[in-house]
């Protein structure tokens, strides 16, 4: 059952926020676990400030920690058209359809139609098939896994567009990309993930925690803003996501849930609301849900996330778990003691 509202918590403008320029982070720290970390206690209304390797000293005992496996893939790629300008394709999934052809978002200067074809490093060409609503179909010259090799090897990971301009390079390659990532599908990474490197994932099984992992494949709908003024008229864009059965198991049975990131917590919180003994482990679906503020968040005991643009459905879900009042209130505190935000930030934990 939801809870009751108030509408201001459902008005676009009530989720902004003063960051200096700044405050946001181009780069990750030396070291991943040495990122800060805000402890926020529900049940005591108290702040802390700590490290993000000390994380395992704030979990209760046998917590079930919820990570998402997936993997960014490089997806940017920079050409030429036949007549010499610059192109620019966007990947948008490693997956063709039944007939070949791949998701992709195309820049370039003039009108782009179908049956245009670029030029890219190594002899690869791209035609483009058609276009569905700002999207384009298009055809490369390699498929499978010759073109994510080839992707690997030429094109750029997408970071968002206000780390550096959205201008990213090979060091991006290591550092937009969790440790634990094994699922190829994702054009933004799940940036709570990382914080983790495999000494502290090993240090919080030896402390009696387990780990379970979920794939969800984030889209770039992670950076479409909002553009209505009433939370109740935004529709939030679809995901595809998978739990397969060992971790299935592990997350329903734990003792303790915690979400490492919104991600983890959109995958759990659709299958706790569509009822968990509904969900075939396994099985690929699609999330198209939206946490906020009125809406009674089940799935977890416990959120680690990073710290999230104005404005943002991703602030919004944190709001669904603590109030928009009190997520203001954290993100003024983390301004004031100078936090590092946004995907290559600093981290917070919120106990319930």
């Amino acid at each position: 059952m939801d809870k009751p509202i108030n509408k201001e918590d459902l008005q676009l403008s009530a989720y902004d926020y003063d960051l200096p320029k700044e405050l946001i982070a181009t780069r990750p720290v030396e070291g991943r676990h040495h990122s800060r970390l805000l402890v926020y206690n529900c049940q005591t209304d108290t702040v802390s400030h700590h490290t993000f390797n000390e994380l395992v000293n704030f979990l209760p005992q046998e917590t079930t920690l919820v990570l998402n496996q997936s993997k960014v893939f490089p997806c940017r790629l920079k050409g030429k058209k036949e007549t010499g300008g610059s192109i620019e394709v966007f990947f948008l999934t490693v997956e063709p359809n039944k007939d070949g052809l791949y998701r992709a978002l195309v820049k370039a200067n003039g009108k782009k139609k179908a049956g245009d074809i670029y030029h890219f490093e190594d002899g690869l060409t791209i035609e483009i098939n058609g276009n569905i609503e700002g999207e384009f179909l298009i055809r490369p010259s390699l498929i499978g896994n010759d073109l994510i090799n080839y992707l690997n090897a030429h094109a750029l990971v997408p970071i968002p567009p206000y780390i550096r301009g959205g201008e990213s390079d090979e060091q991006d390659k290591k550092d937009y990309q969790t440790v634990f990532a094994n699922e190829l599908g994702s054009v933004a990474a799940p940036t709570a993930g990382l914080h983790f490197t495999d000494e502290l994932l090993s240090k919080i099984k030896e402390e009696g925690h387990d780990i379970a992992k979920v794939t969800l494949h984030v889209g770039l709908g992670t950076f479409a803003p909002v553009k209505v003024d009433n939370l109740e008229d935004h529709k939030m864009h679809s995901e595809n996501y998978c739990v397969d059965k060992n971790d299935f198991e592990k997350i329903k049975n734990a003792k303790k849930r915690f979400a490492v990131g919104t991600t983890s917590l959109r995958t759990l919180e659709t299958i706790w609301q569509a009822g968990v003994e509904n969900y075939t482990p396994g099985e690929l679906k699609d999330t198209d849900i939206f946490l906020h503020p009125g809406v009674d968040v089940k799935s977890i005991d416990g959120l680690i996330t990073n710290f999230h643009l104005p404005k943002s459905t991703l602030l919004m879900l944190v709001s669904a778990l603590i109030g928009r009042e009190k997520t203001l209130e954290l993100y003024d505190i983390a301004v004031k003691e100078k936090y590092r935000f946004f995907s290559y930030g600093d981290a917070m934990l919120i106990l319930r």
